[in-house]
């Protein structure tokens, strides 16, 4: 490229949602592309994940439209039997890789520069600047800037810990803990979210006592049922489950009785079924992983760390005695942001954001297609309802709410209907195929006939929760 290029899109952030977006985009138009990416290589934050990380769900509907992941295989022994493989990190890295270099680059729509950051104005003017030599080229954006990082992922091994650690205190980044070197006196696990499950069930899983384990947890978690979530040849056994989540919001009297109905229907766990539940964030388990976090008794329940000393840690709401030699295993990072939503289209940008909950690279492939079909802002925007990623119990409600109002407008639109049960990673494609199975029919009536009743009823306990539903009714 010259040191002055024009592009019909620039797109900031190569992660998963960059990438998805992207081919979705040049398998329906012929713009160009230039990405753009502070890090080395394609694959956003899972070119720095722990080593032991796996997928939250199935293969078979992560990545890019174009290019299956793994082999849509279903495990048949271990503690996934009967769900969908999951790729592990190295796997996913080595995916993208093939992605950007045999696909994207090969289609000659679109290019890429790594190490590079990347400014850009409302006007369309940016200038991308390599982090290796400096070097700033300017770009012309003939349609749009593509922001790609909007929701970037923060996690343990490029953050910073919000807390204090005197001299002789071992804290390590949870993808450290893979290095130890000598026993610990104990192991202290910092993070109630899917960071710190992982790293206790890994810690479980290599022989450590559960005794031999401290779990400090400002919150405790509602966590899904991975195998609720399957695509493919069990796509049956989701929309049954799913079917039984619209009935639940369409019954449900108050906010307490729709979370006992989910947690009744398996829908929901708690790891300890006696603590209150605050947090939701889409982790996903399976039960031999709860069950392995169930023995876990030493938890500190005492808000969150402010500082570790050699005999004490210090926390908001009291401190706890311990002891020099344990090993303390970070995992507080925050993981994808909760930025208030902006619209998904403006006139000059595109911000990927969620909409359908739990699939970013659907939700980028989705809005790819529609940059690709449409050229006005307000249909576009229709059809594109962003979706904050939730952090509270109570934001299951939101989250389903406004999933399931994009669900609506996106099935009663044909073209999008259409390109949906074409799409790899929309986990409910080829769900009629499958109707003759035992439970699907009467599953997909039951969906039928509740989701209005359920979109009302779950906006109505939105309004009693002092949440805005504008717009999504």
């Amino acid at each position: 490229m010259s040191d002055a290029t024009e592009v019909d899109y620039l797109v900031v952030g190569a992660g998963a949602t960059g990438l998805a977006f992207t081919d979705a985009l040049v398998a329906e138009s012929p713009a160009t592309v230039l990405m753009v990416d502070r890090r080395h290589a394609p694959g956003g934050h899972w070119n720095d994940a722990y080593p032991f990380v796996r997928l939250h769900q199935a293969s078979a509907f992560y990545g890019v439209n174009s290019r299956d992941l793994g082999e849509d295989r279903i495990d048949d022994s271990g503690p996934d039997a009967g769900t969908y493989e999951r790729a592990t990190g190295a796997e996913i890295c080595h995916y993208f890789q093939a992605v950007l270099h045999d696909r994207l680059l090969a289609s000659g729509h679109v290019e890429f520069l790594g190490m590079t950051d990347c400014t850009w104005d409302e006007r369309g003017r940016a200038r991308a600047t390599s982090l290796l030599t400096g070097a700033a080229r300017d770009v012309v954006v003939r349609r749009k800037v593509v922001d790609a990082r909007f929701l970037q992922s923060a996690i343990p091994a490029t953050h910073t810990p919000g807390f204090e650690v005197d001299d002789g205190v071992r804290l390590v980044p949870v993808n450290d803990l893979v290095r130890t070197e000598q026993p610990a006196g104990g192991y202290v696990v910092i993070g109630a979210g899917k960071t710190g499950m992982d790293a206790c069930n890994w810690l479980l899983d290599n022989g450590v006592d559960p005794d031999g384990i401290s779990w400090i947890k400002p919150r405790d978690a509602w966590v899904i049922d991975r195998a609720t979530l399957q695509p493919r040849d069990k796509v049956g056994s989701f929309i049954i489950h799913w079917a039984a989540a619209v009935e639940a919001s369409a019954e449900a009297a108050t906010v307490a009785d729709l979370f006992g109905r989910l947690e009744d229907a398996g829908l929901l766990w708690r790891i300890d079924p006696s603590i209150p539940t605050t947090m939701y964030r889409l982790a996903t388990l399976n039960a031999t992983e709860l069950d392995q976090l169930r023995q876990i008794e030493r938890v500190v329940r005492s808000g969150r760390v402010r500082r570790i000393q050699t005999d004490r840690i210090l926390l908001d709401d009291g401190d706890v005695a311990t002891t020099p030699d344990r090993l303390y295993v970070d995992c507080t990072a925050d993981g994808i942001p909760t930025h208030a939503p902006r619209p998904i289209f403006e006139q000059q940008q595109i911000t990927i954001q969620a909409m359908r909950e739990g699939s970013p690279p659907f939700n980028a492939a989705l809005i790819g297609y529609l940059e690709a079909t449409r050229d006005d802002v307000d249909e576009q925007n229709s059809l594109a309802p962003a979706n904050p990623y939730p952090t509270s119990d109570v934001d299951w409600i939101r989250t389903r709410h406004i999933g399931m109002v994009g669900q609506r407008r996106w099935n009663d639109t044909p073209d999008v209907q259409d390109w949906m049960e074409r799409s790899r990673l929309n986990i409910a494609a080829g769900l009629l195929n499958h109707a003759s199975e035992p439970g699907v029919a009467q599953a997909i009536g039951t969906y039928l006939e509740q989701a209005d009743r359920a979109i009302a009823n779950l906006g109505t306990l939105r309004v009693q929760l002092g949440d805005s539903v504008d717009g999504f009714s």
